[in-house]
């Protein structure tokens, strides 16, 4: 049997607050809408129709982790995805539910198949 190593706390905490990221519905939010290209802060308040301060706040959390990058242009900020992987793994996670609600529906359908 193989014998698995310790994992050091400082990098537990790491990994937690990186998963703690993408439990912000905002910040799924505006990680699909920079997906294909770079916008500024007023185009991603305009489509997500929520304040700037939101906004903004919750772009510096992304921009701080590193998963987003960030330049300026006159007094406009445009963001970025820097870190694609970011999409790999919400890939990951939402054909994980397609599956798991896909059982749930069939098992729906098989016992409102035996109930008739």
């Amino acid at each position: 049997m193989k014998q698995t190593l310790p994992v050091p706390p400082e990098v537990v905490q790491q990994v937690a607050e990186y998963f703690s990221l993408l439990s912000e519905p905002t910040r799924l939010r505006l990680l699909h809408l920079l997906r294909d290209e770079e916008k500024n802060v007023q185009e991603l308040v305009e489509a997500t129709q929520t304040s700037q301060a939101n906004v903004s706040k919750h772009l510096k959390v992304m921009w701080q982790a590193g998963i987003l990058s960030r330049r300026s242009e006159g007094t406009c900020a445009y963001y970025r995805v820097e870190d694609e992987m970011i999409f790999e793994l919400c890939n990951r996670v939402c054909d994980r539910l397609a599956t798991r609600l896909e059982q749930q529906a069939q098992n729906f359908r098989v016992l409102n198949t035996t109930n008739n």
